[in-house]
């Protein structure tokens, strides 16, 4: 698998993302997945906001959002985030906000760009930055994607000892925005996208609606979410 982060000019809201891309990646080849910062998608739409409506936004933004000293614990559309998404890094005097609906802006951005290049098959990520529990940094998450399989699934299947795997799924959607937000970056690499060749994935027209979601009272954090939210 080859990831490759591209350098950009900036992004300007309400331009458009499909041009913009073409612009700077003049060919694309047949089977591969290209991840793209959420931030440039939610520009792409005008998802901003003004720095003083802050807080009024996050708490807008969010499905369940507790203060802490350091930003707002959020969950938002199934997933875990700081105050979330709304951010204030590279972008100047306004809060960028993610898509309003990202699995459905991942789905546009990719027909869209089927066309542009001519192919048939193409995965689409949209990335965010995200905090795994007692990690320091910050590690790049998949908020929405399309045009592939983002999770492969091992239960009823043995391990090299033929012992069957009850619980195993491999989370193939992050894990690829994982491998490419490390190479596009957190600070002034202006890369807002990256191209993943020979990833190991399933291309497919339409994923499974909502496959990527854990059922929060399944999930292993549950107890640490269940006094919160019993507040609501």
């Amino acid at each position: 698998m080859q990831i490759k982060a591209y350098k950009t000019r900036l992004f300007k809201e309400g331009e458009d993302l499909p041009s913009f891309i073409k612009e700077h990646l003049p060919a694309l080849k047949e089977g591969v997945v290209i991840a793209v910062s959420s931030k440039v998608a939610g520009l792409w739409e005008g998802r901003t906001a003004p720095l003083s409506h802050k807080e009024e936004i996050i708490k807008k933004e969010s499905d369940f959002c507790l203060k802490t000293a350091l930003c707002h614990f959020t969950v938002k559309d199934g997933m875990v985030m700081t105050n979330a998404g709304v951010d204030e890094s590279n972008i100047k005097g306004k809060l960028s906000l993610l898509p309003k609906r990202p699995y459905k802006t991942a789905e546009v951005l990719r027909k869209e760009l089927k066309k542009i290049y001519g192919v048939k098959k193409l995965g689409v990520i949209l990335t965010d930055s995200m905090i795994l529990p007692l990690r320091s940094g910050v590690i790049s998450a998949a908020v929405g994607y399309a045009g592939f399989k983002g999770v492969k699934d091992y239960r009823g299947k043995g391990d090299i000892f033929g012992r069957e795997l009850k619980m195993t799924m491999v989370n193939i959607a992050d894990t690829l925005a994982a491998g490419a937000g490390l190479l596009m970056g957190e600070g002034r690499e202006k890369k807002p996208f990256a191209v993943i060749e020979d990833a190991p994935v399933v291309f497919c027209a339409k994923q499974k609606e909502g496959e990527i979601k854990y059922p929060l009272k399944d999930d292993l954090y549950y107890p640490f979410f269940e006094p919160y939210l019993k507040k609501k």
